[in-house]
């Protein structure tokens, strides 16, 4: 197997559906695509542990926080210490309140930008892919998920502020890019919370893939708007397990799809251009 495809999913402005998209294209490309895939929630609200049925993250020993500092500090960590397994086959590295620390406390650290890089660069081989649901801001805890990742993947919703949010990070990306990591991509730009009924919804949509599909991927599946999907991280579960026929397990299973085929294509370009 070759190393595992890094996505950091990441936007500074909260609900617009990061946590909800890591854990369905995880587990919609660990069930219907069949890959091994590993879910790292460096947010330290941990939504992704709680949405994956950990209710109290604060009692769960071993986080990503642990793993961290142990590459700070240099000391030797089993490899995939922290590592918890979800019945629904994808694998979770879980945060807790202890990760607040790291984000003021990596200001001083060597190499700061590659801390999680580090720390998840020995798992690469284990998996086809690693999704790394990030915090709400452009802190030091994005930057470094954003250091470690191949690509980046930017969940927004289908509203006119959110859209204006959108340069913010791609300067961010930019940034990272120059600097820190050249081989940052930009996975796409995903349509949450769309609302194809209403004509404001069609027109914002029509506006993000105007102004930026010419240079970025928009993907072409978008992610309804569901009170359904919004229920499911309070039930610990996937959207296939929640409400296995609705319209947002078909969105995310047909999201996984693109998500792969784009990978595929990657692959052939890269090795056309070796020859």
């Amino acid at each position: 197997m070759d190393n595992g495809k890094v996505i950091a999913i990441t936007n500074q402005k909260g609900g617009v559906g990061k946590t909800t998209t890591t854990v369905n294209l995880g587990v919609g490309l660990a069930q219907f695509q069949r890959k091994k895939v590993l879910l790292i929630d460096a947010d330290p609200q941990s939504s992704l542990t709680v949405a994956l049925g950990h209710k109290n993250p604060d009692v769960i020993d071993v986080t990503l926080a642990t793993v961290m500092d142990a590459v700070i500090e240099d000391r030797a960590i089993e490899k995939g210490a922290g590592i918890l397994h979800h019945s629904e086959g994808v694998d979770l590295l879980p945060s807790n309140i202890e990760l607040s620390g790291m984000e003021t406390g990596l200001f001083n650290v060597m190499s700061r930008e590659y801390v999680l890089k580090n720390a998840i660069d020995g798992l690469r081989k284990d998996y086809d892919y690693i999704l790394i649901d990030c915090m709400p801001s452009l802190g030091m805890l994005t930057i470094n998920a954003l250091a470690a990742a191949d690509a980046a993947l930017i969940p927004v919703q289908a509203q006119y502020l959110s859209a204006k949010g959108l340069e913010q990070l791609l300067q961010t990306v930019q940034k990272v890019r120059r600097q820190i990591n050249p081989k940052l991509k930009i996975e796409g730009i995903l349509l949450t919370m769309t609302d194809s009924r209403t004509n404001y919804g069609k027109q914002i949509s029509n506006l993000i893939r105007q102004a930026y599909g010419k240079h970025l991927k928009v993907f072409e599946q978008t992610i309804p708007r569901s009170v359904r999907a919004a229920e499911t991280s309070a039930a610990g579960k996937s959207i296939f397990a929640y409400d296995p026929k609705g319209k947002v397990a078909e969105a995310y299973k047909s999201l996984a799809k693109e998500v792969l085929a784009d990978a595929d294509r990657q692959r052939k370009l890269s090795s056309e251009r070796a020859r």
